[in-house]
């Protein structure tokens, strides 16, 4: 039996940005892939976010980094902009747990959005999965 805290979890969606799952501890995981992605196709996944949320009734995030390129300025600017706040008024979400790239250029776009997002929607980054697990499943729905 894998005692992974993934181990339990349900594809929900996959495109070239990477996969979404349903994680049965309270949240969505987002497992970016590799390679530089267009606006267009970050747009597409994150709507998908947005539809697990408002599907699932969770309301917290975790994303996974991995060997994810850094994200275009036109994605962070929509993520801070429009998608962030989508999310804080449809679906009641304000935590996302980021488990950190290893890219350094990677960690600054991820600090553009940290430092850009709505007021209320907190954001705690990890160097691993298992403590950003633990923290998401910490709050207090």
């Amino acid at each position: 039996m894998n005692s992974l805290p993934y181990a339990q979890e349900t594809l929900f969606f996959q495109n070239s940005a990477g996969k979404l799952y349903y994680q049965p501890g309270g949240y969505v995981r987002l497992a970016w892939a590799a390679g530089r992605q267009t606006l267009e196709t970050i747009q597409a996944f994150y709507e998908q976010v947005l539809a697990l949320l408002q599907n699932s009734g969770v309301r917290r995030v975790l994303s996974d980094h991995g060997q994810r390129a850094p994200l275009p300025i036109a994605a962070q600017e929509w993520l801070t902009a429009n998608w962030i706040p989508r999310a804080m008024q449809q679906t009641q979400t304000r935590h996302c747990a980021i488990v950190e790239g290893a890219d350094p250029m990677h960690r600054l776009s991820t600090q553009s959005v940290v430092s850009t997002s709505p007021t209320g929607f907190q954001f705690k980054r990890f160097d691993n999965f298992a403590a950003a697990d633990a923290w998401l499943r910490g709050l207090a729905l």
